[in-house]
């Protein structure tokens, strides 16, 4: 009845058998457990690489790891927008502490593979190094290795390589499922090391393909059939999945073939809602149907493998009116969570996960066209790695569910009707605790009286935001009510029960206890209030936030387990961390993060980050006496509260100062365009066919790129001809992503550039290849007789994604045709892109250009012969400068300082630059277009105690004056603590 203990068999056509799950295998199909019922009770304890055997099940309600239910409150990121593996930890910790109990990753096969047959999973590539990390911090991970992933990256995932093969991708041809299993079989060597069914890893489920609604037919359903046996057949043994493309009801269980196989396969949607729209039901207890979200499949748990925690922007920022990542956050942000995300849970979806948890950057040629560096994505944690206030109610509801058992099997109750608001009202069959969430989807406060099964509650609830409102917890050995403050956690530590409510700040919370008996109560904070009536309830009442954290110590009573009541508005409430040892729970409060706890003897050792002056208070097993603090022992003194509490303050993060950007150098490039330039180990473009999806037009050899294999980054052809006698104008076609530029030159002279629009929000924000003919005069000195050299330099741009599975992904890059007017010379064309992939950056890193291809983005080269130069600089050039200079950090190896390097100008001039730091590509600033202008230089490509390179090869247009303007380092956060970051 479970995914765990098997023995694979692989069978022709990579049929694993074996599994036997008691799940939905298609219509008729009995549900999962349906002959048993599995009861509330504490969730499974936090995942690691345990050296066990673990069983994973389910039934319409939740997962069921080792028969206890799991609600998985999972955020997503991606390693490989992260190049410096030691900040991964940094993000994950992040996460556990902040409440998520998984991470889900997409896996890029682009990433990973230069060539055909040639796979990298080392330095920043280092897959298994992730997953050992998870483990390590104690997620669960959700694996997700396509082999189409979309995420807004090239190709959607796809290899460069992939576009020049013959194969249908996203179906059953032979030919692209030939390379499909080869990229597979890599992957899932890995993953099979990590399963924790096998106890070695934290990997609970695995995707196959990615919102995959273009052959909803034959061909796809055989097509899915084959990865789910190929994925079976190499060992993966946790149940697998497909993220539905919004509500269609597409590859519920039993929709194509598995091998026999019942019960391994779960339905999940994604959803992305409008902040402005009406959060909708699509959950069990929606409207229901085949097209209603989990109703699609009544009998596996509601699951949404991406809901919205932001969005994405485009090349101009049209999504968000040109302000960027930061409005993003803004319409998405912690009112926007509760409303939609409690609306969820109310809709019983168990497994969770928020696209973005942690966007990161799309450095290098790896972004989408529809997307510029930043991938920021307006995320609870922000592109810098700080901890932004959407954090909130992530880092509430995930501690909630994961300390509140009830929450893993909630039925809709009776409907519940208060005026201005939209209530939903469950309960839980075992307990018998209630709980209602009221929703406000106007734009004025709403107070009203909400009837519950314990009285009717007075409650206020903010414009376009929601509350969570429970009657009946247990509360350990104790019952609530009700509260109108809502419940974060509950645990045990030591010898008394502990738990945490939360609010908005200044929230008047009140909270009424079941009390036979009349108990012994003390406010240990001066802010709490409290009665005793002669119903047999206890009173408590707490303004939110005034004081902090607010304290009421209840004991005796029906009762000899003290029970300690906490308060705290959010601010205070994310600064609140939970923590299991072998030992016993632990709940720390003060610092910014905690990133590990562990017990030795009496002593309590913790490490984790400050960024304000603090104290900081536990409550853990009976015995504690002595604190450490990042391998500092801390003066304390133990409180009434039973809490070990530090008898001074800690310092906030010092400053951090830095220096200021000089001492540059300036090259300028592009001798290709000269006439004389030796070409001759140029790859000839003479080839008259390709698979690419753009017509090779008639007459033309091929010049698209792909076909000479240069994939990434800007692109040189030179076309060699004789007589140029009439010549008045020359047609160059190109074919690009978004923000694609041609740029030209005849015998060196400059022709002109031209440009692709900027994106519009209403028809082209979403478009992902741009097709245009660049029309070039011809001087007349130039019309002669003799040999001739048209010069063209393509930035190319990225390849579109295949979101509906038409091979958009083969659209051509670079130029597609020339032509001629008054004149109609025979040229023979030579084509130049990005010279061998960059070991250890990858495939992604560089282009074509002439610096690039010499090493002048790298640390150590020798620039000292080039030109001495200081910005702002005002220049008019067409074709591409280098600039180079260094820089000193000195960091203190305590603090965690993130940095950014910001770029402006004169929005008029037309240039981009792409920005180079110690030789990594960390974007692309394109002035007259932006939005964005700071980029995020991450620690361990940056060397915070160190010299630093940083280059910037400016490509400029000629048609305006060029920069760059001011050029400057900026400081995005810091903190005390952090963590060793290894060089990359």
């Amino acid at each position: 009845m479970a995914l765990s203990r098997r023995t694979f068999s692989a069978l022709a056509g990579s049929t694993a058998l074996g599994l036997a799950l008691g799940g939905s295998g298609g219509p008729g199909a009995p549900s999962a457990y349906a002959a048993r019922s599995v009861p509330t009770g504490p969730a499974p304890a936090p995942p690691s690489a345990d050296g066990r055997r673990h069983t994973i099940g389910y039934d319409h309600y939740s997962l069921l790891v080792d028969g206890r239910r799991l609600v998985v409150w999972s955020g997503e990121m991606h390693p490989f927008r992260l190049p410096s593996p030691s900040l991964w930890r940094d993000v994950l910790q992040k996460m556990r502490a902040h409440g998520y109990n998984a991470v889900s990753i997409y896996v890029a096969w682009n990433y990973h593979s230069p060539a055909p047959g040639h796979y990298d999973f080392t330095g920043v590539r280092d897959l298994d190094l992730f997953l050992r990390m998870a483990a390590e911090t104690g997620l669960y991970v959700i694996l997700r290795p396509g082999p189409y992933i979309n995420a807004e990256v090239d190709g959607g995932g796809f290899p460069g390589w992939l576009t020049a093969t013959k194969g249908t991708a996203r179906t059953d041809d032979p030919t692209y499922l030939s390379y499909v299993d080869e990229w597979l079989t890599q992957v899932n060597r890995i993953a099979r090391r990590h399963l924790f069914t096998q106890g070695t890893g934290t990997i609970l489920l695995y995707q196959i393909e990615n919102e995959y609604d273009a052959h909803v037919d034959e061909a796809g359903r055989a097509y899915m059939s084959h990865l789910y046996k190929k994925v079976r057949a190499d060992g993966i043994d946790v149940p697998l999945f497909h993220n539905d493309k919004g509500r269609n009801g597409y590859w519920v269980p039993g929709s194509f073939g598995t091998g026999g196989e019942k019960g391994g396969w779960l339905y999940g949607f994604d959803g992305y809602p409008s902040p402005s729209q009406t959060p909708p039901d699509w959950g069990h207890y929606g409207p229901g149907g085949a097209k209603g979200g989990a109703s699609a499949s009544p009998a596996t748990p509601g699951f949404v493998p991406e809901f919205g925690g932001g969005w994405f922007d485009p090349w101009g920022g049209a999504w968000f009116d040109g302000k960027g990542y930061a409005e993003s956050r803004r319409t998405r942000d912690a009112a926007y969570e509760r409303r939609f995300y409690l609306t969820n849970l109310a809709n019983g979806l168990t497994l969770h996960n928020v696209y973005m948890t942690f966007g990161g950057t799309s450095w290098g040629w790896l972004p989408a066209p529809v997307v510029y560096t930043s991938y920021d994505y307006g995320a609870a944690i922000d592109e810098g790695r700080n901890v932004t206030d959407k954090i909130a109610p992530m880092h509430q509801l995930g501690h909630l569910l994961q300390r509140v058992p009830d929450f893993a099997k909630l039925d809709r109750a009776a409907d519940v009707k208060a005026e201005g608001l939209k209530v939903y009202h469950l309960t839980n069959p075992d307990t018998g605790a209630h709980v209602y969430v009221a929703r406000n989807d106007g734009t004025d406060a709403v107070t009203t009286d909400l009837p519950t099964d314990a009285g009717r509650v007075r409650v206020t609830v903010p414009g376009k935001d929601a509350r969570l409102l429970t009657t009946g917890l247990k509360l350990g050995e104790r019952t609530l009510k009700y509260s109108t403050a809502e419940p974060v956690l509950c645990l045990k530590a030591g010898r008394q029960d502990i738990a945490l409510f939360s609010g908005r700040l200044g929230d008047m919370a009140e909270l009424v206890l079941k009390c036979p008996v009349e108990p012994n109560v003390m406010r240990l904070d001066p802010e709490a209030a409290w009665v005793f009536d002669n119903d047999d309830d206890l009173h408590v009442n707490v303004p939110l936030g005034e004081g902090g954290l607010t304290r009421v110590l209840v004991e005796k009573g029906e009762t000899e387990t003290p029970l300690v009541l906490l308060f705290a508005d959010d601010a205070t409430a994310v600064r609140m961390f939970p923590y299991d040892t072998p030992s016993g729970s632990l709940l720390v409060y003060g610092p910014a993060l905690l990133r590990h706890a562990e017990l030795r003897g009496s002593e309590v050792h913790l490490t984790g980050d400050v960024t304000e002056t603090t104290t900081i208070e536990v409550w853990g097993p009976r015995g504690i006496d002595t604190l450490v603090w990042n391998g500092r022992t801390l003066p304390t003194r133990v409180t009434l509260s039973g809490s070990l509490m530090t008898t001074g303050l800690l310092p906030a993060t010092p400053e951090v100062k830095l220096p200021a950007l000089g001492g540059w150098r300036m090259r300028t490039e592009n001798p290709e365009a000269g006439p004389g330039f030796d070409d001759s180990a140029w790859a000839v473009a003479d080839k008259k066919t390709s698979f690419s999806t753009t017509p090779v037009p008639p007459g033309q050899p091929v010049l698209f790129a792909d076909d000479y294999g240069f994939h990434y980054g800007d692109v040189w052809y030179r076309g060699s001809f004789t007589d140029a006698t009439g010549l008045e104008e020359v047609s160059l076609a190109y074919s690009t992503g978004t923000q694609g530029l041609l740029t030209a030159w005849l015998d060196g002279e400059p022709l002109g550039t031209h440009r692709m629009p900027v994106p519009d929000k209403n028809t082209t924000v979403r478009k992902g290849s741009w097709a245009d003919t660049a029309v070039f005069p011809v001087r007349e000195r130039l019309r002669s007789s003799g040999r001739h050299v048209l010069s063209v330099l393509v930035r190319r741009m990225q390849h579109d994604q295949d979101g509906k599975g038409l091979d958009t992904h083969k659209a051509a890059r670079g130029l597609t045709a020339a032509a001629f007017k008054g004149a109609s010379p025979q040229v023979s064309w030579r084509i130049q892109g990005a010279a061998a992939p960059d070991p250890v950056r990858g495939p992604m890193n560089n282009g074509g250009l002439y610096g690039e291809r010499e090493g002048w983005h790298l640390p150590g080269f020798r620039d000292h012969d080039w030109e001495q130069v200081s910005f702002p600089r005002a220049a008019r050039y067409q074709g591409v400068t280098w600039y180079r200079t260094t820089f000193r950090l000195s960091v203190p190896a305590d603090v965690d300082a993130s940095v950014g390097l910001t770029l402006e100008d004169d929005p008029y001039r037309a240039y981009r630059a792409q920005i180079f730091l110690n030789g990594w590509n960390m974007g692309q600033y394109i002035n007259n277009v932006g939005p964005q202008h700071t980029f995020v230089l991450p620690n361990g490509v940056l060397r915070t105690r160190g010299t630093n390179t940083l280059a910037l090869a400016v490509l400029s247009e000629f048609t305006t004056l060029s920069g760059p303007g001011r050029v400057s380092l900026t400081l995005l956060g810091r903190a005390t603590g952090g963590l060793p970051v290894t060089p990359v």
